[in-house]
Order: C-alpha cells, then sequence, then structure tokens
C-alpha cells in the first residue's frame, strides 16, 4: 500500500465530528476546560509547567476525567504536533497480557522520537488495574529499563490492585466523584451547544441518575435528546432504566411507617415493570443515604446497615423477591424499633 494510501484509509477511519458521540465530541482537550477534582488538576498543571512528569497513577471511580487529564497533560507537554507520535494509549478493550506488555509496550518505549527538550515519551495504561500479576511485573521492568524516555500514566479505578513496586515508583493522584454543580457546567454547555429542548426536571434526573460521573450524564443526555426531543425526568428514567424516585421514595415512607402489606404491593408494582433486583436495591440505598425529610438520622443508619447487607447477597447473585420482601420487613421492623426507643 503506497503511503497516499494509507493516509486516505486513515482520514475514511476518523469520524467527522457530528457523528461521534458527545463525550468523545465534547472531551477537554486542554486542562483549563477540565471540570471538577479542582486539587487533583492543580497538581497536573504544576507538572505540565514544570515540564518533568514522573509516572503517574490516576486513582478513582469512573467518569471523573483521569484518562482525560493525562491526555490533557500530555499535550500540553509534548505539544499537539508531537502527540500522536509519542503518546500510546492502551485501554480496557485492548488485550494487555504479558505478551502485549513484552512486545507492544516493550517497542514503543524502545521507539525514537524527536521530543522537545527534557521531555518524554508518554504510554497511557487505561483501567491498569485489570491487567494481571505478571504482566504488571513485567511493566515494573519495563519502567525501570526506559526511566530516561519514558513516563507511564496509569489510570485505575482502586490503586491497591496495582502491585507495590509499581506503586513506590508512581506518584499517585487521587480522583473522586463529581458534584452535581460540576457535571452541570459541562452538561449546560452541551445543551447549549447543541440546542436541547430541556426543563430543570430533567437536568435534575440527569444528575440523580449519572452518581457523579460525567460520562454517564452526557451518555444519558445524549441518548434521551436523540430518543425523545426533550429531555425531562420521565424520559431521562425510560434511557436509563432505573425506578422512579417517587416510586420508591413511596415504598421508603410506608417501611417508615411500619406499613410492610402496603410496601409490597408499591414494590410489587416496581418489580413488575421489569427492574431487577439490584436496580431496586441500589435506588432505595441511594435514596436513603442521601437522606429524606421524613428520616431521622438513627432510623437512616439503621436502613443503611439492612440495605448493605441485602445489598451484599444480591451482589453476590441471590436476586429473587425474596430478598426484596426480606429487605421490607427489615426496614419496617428497624423504623418500629427506633420509634419505640
Amino acid at each position: 500500500m503506497s503511503a497516499t494510501e494509507g493516509s486516505s484509509q486513515e482520514k475514511k477511519d476518523v469520524k467527522p465530528r457530528d457523528e461521534l458521540p458527545w463525550v468523545e465530541k465534547y472531551r477537554p482537550v486542554e486542562m483549563k476546560d477540565i471540570v471538577g477534582n479542582e486539587e487533583a488538576v492543580s497538581r497536573l498543571k504544576v507538572i505540565a509547567y514544570d515540564g518533568n512528569m514522573p509516572n503517574l497513577i490516576l486513582s478513582g471511580p469512573p467518569g471523573t476525567g483521569k484518562t482525560t487529564s493525562v491526555m490533557c497533560l500530555a499535550r500540553a507537554l509534548l505539544g499537539k504536533d508531537v502527540y500522536k507520535e509519542a503518546v500510546l494509549e492502551l485501554n480496557a478493550s485492548d488485550d494487555r497480557t504479558l505478551n502485549v506488555v513484552r512486545n507492544k509496550i516493550k517497542m514503543f518505549a524502545q521507539k525514537k522520537v524527536t521530543l522537545p527538550a527534557n521531555r518524554h515519551k508518554i504510554i497511557i495504561l487505561d483501567e491498569a488495574d485489570s491487567m494481571s500479576t505478571g504482566a504488571q511485573q513485567a511493566l515494573r521492568r519495563i519502567m525501570e529499563i526506559h526511566s530516561n524516555t519514558t513516563r507511564f500514566a496509569l489510570a485505575c479505578n482502586d490503586s491497591s490492585k496495582i502491585i507495590e513496586p509499581i506503586q513506590s515508583r508512581c506518584a499517585l493522584v487521587r480522583y473522586r466523584k463529581l458534584t452535581n454543580k460540576d457535571i452541570l457546567i459541562r452538561v449546560m454547555e452541551v445543551v447549549q451547544q447543541e440546542k436541547i429542548i430541556k426543563n430543570s426536571e430533567g437536568l435534575e434526573a440527569l444528575m440523580y441518575t449519572a452518581d457523579g460521573d460525567l460520562r454517564n450524564a452526557l451518555n444519558n443526555l445524549q441518548a434521551t435528546w436523540q430518543g425523545f426531543g426533550m429531555v425531562d425526568a420521565t424520559n431521562v428514567f425510560k434511557v436509563c432504566d432505573q425506578p422512579h424516585p417517587t416510586a420508591v421514595k413511596e415504598i421508603i415512607l410506608k417501611c417508615l411507617e411500619s406499613k410492610f402489606v402496603e410496601a409490597q404491593k408499591k414494590l410489587d408494582a416496581v418489580v413488575k415493570k421489569g427492574y431487577s433486583a439490584q436496580d431496586i436495591v441500589g435506588t432505595i440505598s441511594k435514596m436513603v443515604r442521601n437522606g429524606m425529610e421524613e428520616m431521622s438520622e438513627e432510623v437512616q443508619l439503621e436502613f443503611i446497615k439492612e440495605i448493605g447487607i441485602i445489598h451484599v447477597r444480591v451482589i453476590e447473585g441471590v436476586q429473587s423477591p425474596l430478598q426484596l420482601s426480606a429487605l421490607l420487613a427489615k426496614l419496617c421492623r428497624a423504623s418500629a424499633n427506633v420509634i419505640k426507643q
């Protein structure tokens, strides 16, 4: 294949910007555009200013900007022209077995690239905590040998799953869930750019279903707008396929009154709509954790304890309706016991 044919093939593979998912279309390119996690981003800005990047572990929940931040850092350090040649990104969809580490990553670390003064090639490994121990051991050796030319940035949800020899060679940057305010800033930018019709209840529903995950919020916004042409609470919950908070709140209120039969009837109505036990327990847990006006702190603590026990069973695979009924019975009993005291 000639060079001309190769470049034309690359152009075919690149989607026009309008066809990209909004998560990619509105992904920040510069560090100043990143929302939330100001402390973590400020540390990366200092690294970009100094120009001496250490090996990094970026740890935190999904959708909080870990990969985006390190991409912006790489652009700030290397410039847009060198970025494609000097940055290797492997994410969870790539095979990162021992052979890939020994071949692909090692070959990139050995590759010679013309870089700005005092700069290094950067290898970004997304979901690094899913790599096998053997692959991580091989990676540790590569980090040692090529420390003069290459820097590594490992994004993960749980830094404890990274082996200690790698942890000791990296600076740890922790990310936390984004606040609703942070998510709303970026969502409103997209709403204005895409000229989306929405109401305040729809935006609140987006914040609720996102649960601190900006990627989730943008995906839900795009799906709701393209599916229904209107972003309101009803459409958002249809797209997200989560039990409506109003229905779940009614169940909790009946438990607070220790009315098990009435709570069970309302639960049955939610189950008949096809929601799994994990969806229902997860929504109940979220509502109780966020607090309700009708619930005292003592009752809230008792509810969280009982919900946690059932949630573990459901996640382990015991998703029968009996578990949900048991949860309601425990919540009714917990509420009654607190009232007696």
